[in-house]
């Protein structure tokens, strides 16, 4: 406890785990699965059933990794009685990955939720026509910082927010993401989905976007910086700027966010991004309401392996009735995808002229 009263170690950092974890069968066996969801879970005492991908050899060489089995055919992959389907599959593959699940399963799909909005929709009435209990994979929500934000907020230690700043200035390995060096919209849809979805739950849904993403000359991939403003109207300023192409050396790259309120601030890193995969440690610091310095919050764990970690948690617990809710269920998670549509279109529209000297 410290000067008025906040005490940084009451913060909530993990989400609770389930008492009887249903086995996982992942769809997929991309980098991620072996660098994040794979490691979480075995961290959390998930049972992996296995996993499937087109790409036998592939999968099979992960599943050896990891002591599972490689599944022959989605078919089979499906049938697995009880257990809870793991998408770590690219966004265009997801609508039929869920066509093939059993009605009625339980299913966490990764982000972003299909290559737009149009496919989101698709997915969107897929989960309804099938009943389909999902939820898609913004796990920054459950990154342990992230937790102890948005808990701090919660207990009135920030008052009322009134400022959100994203800047990010790195270098980051798109080449580790082979179907993303191709893909027509990459940034915003594959990156920084994330911040507007952390946004969305910490502030609610802005009016609208002014953005504008782009690429690099120095290579082909479609968009690597973005600008962008969301309208929370006359009150919250929130602001991202986004530059994945900052390649001169680690001493002037960053990767944080500051949250102002009216009564105490906020600053993480988010150290994953800076010298990704392996990253640096996250940070979080507040300024408390009533406090006259920043405060370290000593954290629990990581964003990668420990936001997979709780993302699973909830969809296991909410499975078995242990969770009353579902974190990001497919119809909040089409909200966000229609905030990433909206920046893009206005990404493509003309800016407000500037009127010429008479």
């Amino acid at each position: 406890m410290i000067e008025g009263g906040f005490d940084p170690a009451s913060l909530a950092q993990s989400w609770p785990k389930p008492s009887k974890p249903r086995p996982i069968v992942t769809f997929g066996a991309g980098s991620i699965v072996g660098d994040a969801h794979f490691p979480a879970y075995r961290k959390a005492g998930f049972p992996v059933a296995g996993l499937y991908d087109p790409d036998h050899a592939r999968a099979a060489k992960l599943a050896d990794q990891w002591g599972v089995t490689a599944f022959r055919s989605g078919d089979e992959a499906a049938a697995v009685e009880g257990a809870i389907f793991d998408l770590a599959t690219p966004p265009s593959r997801h609508a039929d990955v869920l066509k093939s699940l059993p009605d009625g399963a339980v299913a966490l799909i990764q982000k972003p939720m299909g290559s737009n909005l149009t496919e989101a929709t698709t997915i969107l009435e897929i989960c309804r026509a099938k009943k389909l209990q999902a939820a898609v994979n913004f796990q920054l929500r459950f990154a342990p910082m992230m937790l102890a934000l948005k808990d701090a907020i919660g207990k009135g230690w920030l008052g009322e927010i009134v400022d959100f700043d994203a800047w990010l200035a790195l270098a980051t390995p798109w080449e580790l993401w082979e179907f993303l060096l191709k893909a027509p919209r990459v940034e915003i849809a594959m990156h920084s989905i994330h911040y507007l979805d952390l946004i969305r739950q910490l502030l609610g849904d802005p009016r609208g976007v002014h953005a504008k993403t782009l690429g690099h000359p120095n290579h082909g991939v479609a968009q690597t910086r973005t600008s962008a403003i969301l309208d929370y109207g006359g009150t919250v300023r929130c602001a991202l700027s986004i530059n994945h192409d900052h390649k001169f050396g680690r001493r002037h790259q960053a990767c944080e966010f500051r949250i102002c309120g009216t009564e105490g601030a906020a600053y993480l890193k988010l150290g994953l991004n800076l010298d990704y995969p392996r990253g640096e440690p996250d940070v979080l610091e507040i300024y408390p309401k009533g406090g006259t310095d920043w405060v370290p919050v000593p954290l629990a764990g990581e964003w990668f392996p420990d936001a997979f970690v709780g993302r699973m948690a909830n969809v296991q617990r909410f499975a078995v009735g242990e969770d009353a809710k579902l974190i990001s269920p497919v119809e909040d998670a089409w909200s966000t995808m229609a905030l990433v549509e909206a920046a893009y279109q206005s990404s493509a529209a003309p800016a407000t002229p500037i009127t010429e000297r008479p």
